[in-house]
């Protein structure tokens, strides 16, 4: 089964998917060349007995890329989505992440003087980020089901994951002054987030799969039309079988999906013809033969 949808920017939404996919590919193979090669340079290490302060910023340096690649695959999951703007979020973050993380690995210790508190700090917060907008984005590929108990638990854990990283970041930023000389509540709460983090990060996955059902109703919306046009548009959700898709994909003729889904519908109802006249059951119907008899003559 395809789902065709008839959105005014289909040909922008394909290269947007296309665009995405490629990104995707580029992460994958960041992610495993960059273990590939801290696997190496650590293999050479062991046996050949020499691992100086260069190897070491070597293999940081591919960890921080495959780490780096891997949050960035979990924000590109969700940039062709309504959401795409956390995604976008998540994608700074961890680039601002990974920014600092290699001022820090390939910085002169011996000579340079800076503000090294600021960088790590900075690490710390946009590694936070990173991690808790991946998660949530991850999360998010859920946020299309219907069901009431995915979306009040989705709900439940964004806000029990937001918890969680500003309870984490503000010691950080505020230098211990939060909590203070707290005994230990801050922490409590913190513990209590996270736990409800945790049990929404396992549920919803498996409740989604549980609950499995047809995704969306197809909805059917009224929508102002395009300016100069007299009518109003009607968006509608198909789902298709494979071989009638594959028949409108031909069709399209590497143009729009949707285009080519409103041609068939227009020529299908042309050679149709106009419909019926409205009227009362029997003038449509014709007569009944169950409640017609025959003339017999005599009776």
């Amino acid at each position: 089964m395809s789902r065709a949808e008839s959105l005014p920017s289909g040909g922008a939404q394909h290269g947007a998917a296309g665009t995405v996919r490629g990104l995707r590919r580029a992460m994958i193979v960041a992610v495993v060349g960059s273990l590939l090669v801290a696997s190496l340079l650590g293999i050479v290490a062991l046996l050949g007995g020499d691992f100086g302060d260069l190897q070491i910023r070597i293999v940081l340096t591919t960890l921080v890329v495959a780490a780096f690649g891997t949050t960035a695959l979990c924000h590109l999951a969700v940039v062709t989505r309504a959401v795409r703007v956390v995604g976008l979020a998540g994608i700074a973050a961890s680039i601002g992440a990974a920014v600092c993380a290699l001022l820090l690995i390939w910085r002169d210790w011996m000579s340079d003087t800076g503000p090294e508190e600021g960088l790590f700090k900075s690490l710390t917060v946009f590694t936070v980020l990173a991690i808790s907008l991946a998660h949530a984005n991850l999360l998010l590929l859920l946020a299309e089901r219907r069901a009431p108990v995915i979306r009040a638990g989705l709900a439940a854990t964004l806000l029990a994951i937001a918890i969680v990283a500003v309870m984490i970041l503000l010691p950080v930023l505020t230098d211990g002054a939060i909590p203070g000389t707290d005994d230990g509540w801050y922490w409590r709460w913190l513990g209590v987030a996270g736990i409800v983090d945790a049990l929404g990060t396992v549920a919803l996955p498996v409740l989604a799969l549980v609950l499995r059902s047809r995704p969306d109703p197809a909805p059917v919306a009224t929508t102002p039309a395009a300016p100069g046009g007299g009518q109003d548009s009607v968006r509608l959700v198909l789902d298709l079988p494979a071989g009638l898709a594959a028949r409108l994909s031909g069709h399209a003729g590497g143009g729009a999906l949707e285009n080519a889904v409103l041609d068939a519908i227009d020529r299908g109802l042309a050679a149709a013809g106009p419909p019926p006249p409205a009227g009362p059951p029997s003038a449509r119907s014709g007569p009944d033969p169950a409640r017609s008899t025959p003339d017999v003559p005599g009776s």
